[in-house]
């Protein structure tokens, strides 16, 4: 397994050495090597099935954002008995891991719409409340249009994958141009990109690219896609980067107290986000 970036990755060991399990070294999370069956199986679907039109056809069809109105409580609780099939590194339900990632964040004093960004980053994975697979909510992203990197994780899964008979996705760039901006760009469906719409009217830019782009490995821990990139998407990523250590690292087997903790979120939600939201 390859690590972090060189610029992030012994700051973010010493941030596991000092903050969570001492006895879980860096190079133990994410490491596919070892993964169970199951995961290997939700990343060949994801790998198969995660075509161009697929993708395109799937923000279509969600971003109305008709679906569904709903408080974040109410979609909290709904995810609570949600378990992610493409993680290797804990077996807690949704609300367990927002609450360990923000209050991770909490603890190091980060601002409070970084916070609450650990909070929400995953609540885009009530797809599943509207029956999609979990192969088109969870795991990690990756452009769609252009040739799959071999840093995406399982990458010998595309080999299935109706796009790789198609000559004009199969090359670098793709149906796009050098350095053209992530914003152009059409990911792998998933909760990532949903979350992205349901939120942009109400959080900072700085907490829109940490929902959309939290799971795309492949570039802000493996250093790949960069030419698809705009200065201001690196610029960015700099938060992205900064968010991953408590996505990634807070991952226990100990379950926080939502009851002791919700008062202080329940204050957080409200000071960014309405009562109700669209879905």
């Amino acid at each position: 397994m390859s690590h972090l970036h060189t610029d992030v990755g012994e700051q973010w060991e010493e941030f596991v050495r000092e903050r969570y399990d001492p006895n879980r070294k860096q190079e133990e999370f994410r490491n596919y090597e070892t993964a169970t069956p199951g995961v290997r199986e939700f990343y060949r679907l994801n790998h198969t099935l995660q075509t161009r039109d697929f993708a395109v056809g799937k923000k279509r069809e969600y971003m109305p954002l008709s679906k569904a109105k709903m408080s974040v409580w109410e979609a909290m609780e709904k995810l609570d008995s949600l378990v992610d099939e493409s993680d290797p590194d804990t077996d807690l339900s949704q609300i367990a891991h927002n609450l360990q990632t923000a209050e991770a964040c909490r603890r190091d004093g980060r601002p409070r719409w970084f916070i609450l960004a650990g909070f929400l980053h995953d609540l885009g994975k009530v797809l599943c409340l509207f029956d999609e697979p979990q192969w088109a909510v969870v795991g990690d992203t990756f452009p769609v249009g252009c040739a799959w990197s071999e840093k995406i994780v399982y990458p010998e899964f595309f080999r299935d994958n109706p796009d790789a008979k198609v000559q004009e996705l199969q090359t670098r760039l793709g149906v796009y141009s050098q350095n053209c901006g992530l914003d152009k760009v059409d990911m792998s469906w998933g909760h990532d990109e949903y979350l992205y719409h349901v939120m942009k009217a109400y959080m900072p830019e700085e907490a829109l690219y940490i929902f959309r782009y939290h799971s795309f490995y492949p570039c802000h821990r493996e250093n790949g896609y960069q030419y698809l990139m705009n200065e201001h998407d690196q610029k960015m990523f700099h938060w992205v980067k900064e968010f991953n250590q408590y996505d990634l690292y807070s991952k226990s087997h100990e379950k926080p107290d939502e009851k002791v903790l919700r008062p202080y979120y329940e204050e957080l939600v409200s000071e960014f986000l309405p009562s109700q939201l669209h879905w």
